[in-house]
């Protein structure tokens, strides 16, 4: 399971003082605002850029996430952008010329009842229809994928079947972050830490520039890829976003030996595991039901994941929890992202991933940079506008989002 070492240059990016002002501003820098930096200077030509980080680059959801990467998701339009999110991850490490660590390991959604059964066949057939790798596996071939899996049919949620996705897989978060952090600032990109937007500086129903805790910077375009926090730095420009932030708790264990060959979710279980690269298992759970952005476990929400856990793997029960943690999860009433414009000129939005965010990284990275490039969709996230909310033509990906949201 474990790999090379990995040996990292001292410096992989400048620490540059912010501009007088950018043609582009980037507000967040974890994955998402590193990957639509990078894309603005490769695929547009655009290299005036910063993107500013209240704290650390990649210190929040991109730091606590469980980095399961996937796309068959059931409708056309999530399917697309996170297909073409997986094809990037299949050569985003030989682009980046870094070590991402990305595992194409495979991922199998459990079904524990007939209902399960049947929506995972419909979604194995819609997968199928657009291109994605899918196939359904009936218990004894879910063993085979997975051999210390439990399907015996006497336990409280019986395994009746799994859909598989053999070109899913993991990757190293950190690493992920450090490789577009490095590329960007090869490209002229500035990354700026310890900067917090404190304000939108807006004039004539456009976007001028922002105040932060470092003075304020003009902008010619804003692009907010916070998460959750999106709808504090809309609100400073009059937006009011459809969106609630959960915490999301996730734990690992101590090391072990490979003994985990794939990844395992099961939404009604409400477990999703795999096994790091230096042999920790990997589990996260479903959202706390309560809106905040707390980033610390809980014990009786790990207490509930582990009986859980145990469930479908009774070889666990002799592994140590070695340390948990807390993300935020920012979900729409649809469970499908915003991606596009805002009401204000110059200003775009990028947020409401919930448990997708990760492994959307390089797609929405290619598309958001489109987007604020032209400012107009990229036909890939046109159908995630914020004006679906008025319109009615929402994207229910609520069965499909692997985890309760």
């Amino acid at each position: 399971m474990a790999g090379p070492v990995v040996v990292h240059p001292e410096r992989l990016w400048r620490n540059p003082e912010p501009a007088a002002a950018y043609d582009v501003i980037v507000v967040g820098g974890g994955g998402h605002g590193l990957a639509t930096a990078y894309y603005l200077a490769k695929n547009h030509g655009i290299t005036n850029v910063a993107v500013l980080e209240k704290g650390w680059l990649a210190g929040g959801n991109m730091a606590r996430n469980t980095t399961i990467i996937r796309s068959n998701y059931l409708w056309d339009e999530s399917a697309g952008i996170y297909e073409h999110s997986l094809k990037l991850w299949e050569g985003l490490e030989q682009e980046l010329d870094y070590p991402i660590l990305f595992s194409q390991r495979g991922v199998l959604n459990l079904a524990h009842s007939l209902q399960d059964v049947r929506d995972s066949v419909r979604r194995v057939h819609a997968n199928r229809l657009n291109g994605i790798d899918a196939e359904w596996l009936d218990p004894q071939q879910v063993r085979e994928v997975c051999p210390i899996i439990n399907i015996s049919p006497d336990v409280r949620y019986p395994v009746h079947g799994a859909t598989y996705q053999p070109r899913a897989g993991i990757a190293k978060h950190d690493h992920v972050a450090w490789a577009y952090a490095r590329a960007a600032d090869a490209l002229g990109v500035d990354l700026i830490q310890d900067c917090e937007v404190t304000g939108l500086q807006v004039s004539g129903g456009r976007v001028t520039g922002v105040h932060t805790t470092r003075g304020t910077i003009g902008a010619g375009r804003v692009a907010l890829s916070a998460a959750g926090h999106t709808s504090v730095v809309a609100r400073m420009a009059g937006i009011d976003l459809p969106l609630q932030s959960h915490p999301l708790q996730a734990l690992v264990s101590e090391l072990l030996e490979p003994v985990h060959p794939t990844v395992v979710m099961s939404n009604a279980v409400h477990v999703y595991v795999s096994q790091a690269h230096k042999g920790e298992l990997v589990m996260g759970a479903g959202i706390d039901t309560w809106n905040g952005y707390g980033q610390r476990g809980a014990f009786h929400i790990i207490e509930r994941q582990m009986a859980a856990a145990l469930e479908l793997f009774p070889f666990f029960a002799r592994a140590h929890v070695l340390r948990t943690w807390g993300g935020i999860v920012d979900v729409t009433p649809d469970a499908s992202p915003i991606v596009g414009l805002s009401p204000v000129d110059g200003l775009f939005l990028n947020c409401g991933w919930g448990t997708g965010g990760f492994k959307a990284t390089p797609g929405v990275g290619w598309c958001y940079a489109h987007t604020v490039a032209h400012g107009e969709p990229h036909p890939l996230n046109a159908p995630f506008s914020l004006e679906r909310f008025v319109t009615g033509a929402l994207v229910d990906e609520h069965g499909a989002a692997a985890v309760a949201h």
